[in-house]
């Protein structure tokens, strides 16, 4: 059975093809489009998905969409009219957006395919979270848990799950929190209100509340109350995300926090303005984790079961996913590599195939690649074009002069095989450097990234030795494997590793397993052996504003336009040198010329 699962209009669209039960090809349209968390509806990604599995629309056996367009509708509607006249000037506009390729969707999906429109299904949208973060997780029981800002009506959902070879597999989702009142657009409103895009800036506030104290979050309970049956709601009167597309915040809310930052402004932590911005991210993202840690506590006593599967965009904040481990009773706090949106058209096709369809569970491979793959030809070949000199070399030279450049504190470009799904770069598109020194860190953020100077920096350690040098508690190494928590490092190491270690003496560790990619790891372990600490620092590859890098030509632009010292893709290997050298020539062929004409 040939399925294709799509997420789009929002935020982070993608496609996903699921046959015979697992995923052969997952795409986010941003990665292809170049249009970072592009929301159109993701013809290029579909385009690939096909491509690469020799599939044509009409082999097809359904297409699934991750969510239900006329109950989003609904709720728009619903909202809208329930906060007349404050909504007035909202209304047209929203009617416009959703009454466009947002409710017709399946007419859309027919139009650009050509598939028959019976074949054509709807998930909800924390369904397809749910199937996202359980069906491909290690586990066959498990307590469900997902938060967002809003899907259709639903932001936070509570169940459980079992996969089992012989009944089937069955997702249970007992209750929900509907909007307005959300935890996602709790965090999203103090992310607007910081100066930061919503839908794309909440990591940042997540690295600036360690800079701050929780201060106002006393203040911050004033604006989210806890309900009798351990839920929550908003005070609406803080908000104006529910009656208008203006602001997030209300007058109300500025009140009681302050003048809001422009996105322009500079976060100074020096000023009583940046210490209030700081202070500010502190108190939301203490009170997110107070909120969730109550509510996955009571899903725990209520299951019993040591999984948790976490999904919705909120499950992106590894700081709360570490707290919720700690503190919830789950033995395992399991997030996929892309618990947001993007994911969701995974979580749809394989939600149509288990459940609507009632296939047979299948163990999906237990990684993030499933996008295009790189050809270290294709890097030769563009830097001879560019009249570069590039070194082609075997698996082992490669490694240890890759160790060389990291030791003399070059910054790499890695490519390697296939394409990364989710907003972390995980070892095959990623940019390494060493992880000793901050200035590694500050010229990371300065001259190749940049970006604000309070973002941290991932480190990447192999799994057998990940617990020497951070403290992961029992279960963490699976929020490690994804990037998905946040831990101490340990008080002994954080010299050592200044360029990965957070104001705080935290840092979002990814516990590399060999199998999940061998190259990397060999790389780690020739590290280990020439500087005695087998860990590096990971940040994805790309510049702010722009998505991770796919195509080597992406890869290599971004080497050119930025700090980066060495670009690798598979066994090539180009240099800043090379290319300095390269411009000599030029420029030394066009002073010959000129003096050519000149005599002539």
């Amino acid at each position: 059975m040939k399925i294709l699962g799509i997420s789009a209009h929002y935020h982070d669209s993608a496609a996903a093809l699921v046959i015979d039960g697992l995923p052969v090809a997952v795409v986010q349209e941003e990665r292809l489009s170049r249009r970072k968390n592009d929301a159109a509806f993701p013809m290029l990604a579909i385009e690939w998905c096909l491509a690469h599995a020799g599939v044509q629309p009409e082999d097809l056996d359904a297409v699934v969409f991750y969510e239900r367009p006329m109950l989003k509708f609904e709720r728009i509607l619903t909202s809208t009219l329930r906060t007349f006249p404050r909504s007035w000037r909202a209304f047209p506009k929203a009617m416009k957006n959703a009454l466009g390729e947002k409710v017709w969707v399946r007419g859309l999906i027919a139009s650009h395919l050509g598939v028959q429109g019976r074949k054509i299904l709807f998930t909800e949208h924390h369904q397809s979270h749910a199937a996202a973060a359980f069906l491909t997780a290690p586990t066959r029981r498990a307590a469900i848990l997902t938060a967002d800002g809003v899907g259709e009506w639903a932001t936070v959902t509570v169940g459980h799950g079992a996969r089992d070879a012989h009944t089937g597999t069955a997702i249970t989702l007992l209750r929900e929190v509907r909007f307005p009142h959300s935890l996602g657009m709790l965090y999203s409103t103090f992310t607007a209100y910081l100066g930061f895009a919503v839908n794309e800036g909440e990591y940042k506030v997540m690295g600036l509340a360690a800079y701050g104290l929780p201060t106002r979050a006393d203040d911050v309970r004033r604006l989210i109350r806890r309900t009798s049956d351990g839920a929550f709601e908003l005070d609406l009167d803080y908000f104006e995300f529910h009656s208008t597309a203006r602001r997030s915040y209300a007058t109300r809310f500025i009140d009681l926090f302050g003048p809001p930052r422009e996105a322009h402004q500079p976060i100074d932590l020096d000023t009583a303005d940046g210490r209030r911005f700081a202070d500010c991210a502190a108190s939301v993202q203490l009170i997110l984790e107070e909120v969730l840690i109550d509510i996955a506590s009571a899903l725990h006593r209520e299951t019993g079961l040591p999984d948790l599967c976490f999904g919705g965009g909120v499950a992106l904040n590894g700081v709360a996913n570490a707290r919720i481990l700690a503190e919830s009773g789950f033995e395992r706090v399991l997030v996929p590599p892309a618990p947001g949106d993007a994911g969701c058209a995974l979580g749809a096709a394989l939600y149509a195939d288990r459940i609507h369809f009632g296939n047979p569970d299948r163990e999906i491979p237990d990684h993030p690649f499933w996008g295009p793959s790189v050809d270290g030809a294709e890097l030769l070949r563009l830097a001879r074009e560019d009249n570069v000199s590039a070194d082609e070399l075997d698996e082992r030279a490669l490694i240890e002069q890759t160790v060389d450049d990291l030791a003399a504190g070059r910054i790499i470009g890695w490519m390697e095989g296939n394409l990364e799904l989710g907003p972390r770069a995980l070892g095959h598109r990623s940019i390494l450097a060493e992880p000793h020194r901050v200035e590694t860190r500050d010229r990371l953020n300065r001259n190749v990234k940049f970006r604000e100077e309070f973002r941290p920096f991932a480190p990447i350690v192999p799994a057998e030795v990940a617990s020497d040098y951070f403290a992961i508690p029992q279960g963490g190494d699976r929020l490690g494997r994804f990037m998905s928590g946040v831990f101490p490092v340990r008080p002994e190491w954080r010299d050592r590793l200044a360029a990965v270690t957070h104001v705080d003496g935290t840092a979002r560790v990814q516990v590399l397993q060999q199998v999940m990619e061998p190259r990397l790891y060999a790389l780690l372990e020739a590290y280990g052996r020439r500087n005695g600490i087998p860990v590096l620092l990971n940040t994805s590859f790309n510049l702010a504003g722009e998505p991770i890098v796919n195509r080597i030509i992406e890869g290599y632009s971004t080497f050119r336009r930025s700090g980066l010292d060495v670009l690798v893709a598979g066994q090539v290997r180009v240099t800043k040198h090379a290319l300095r050298r390269a411009r000599s020539r030029e420029d030394s062929g066009c002073s010959r010329s000129a003096a050519s004409s000149d005599a002539g």
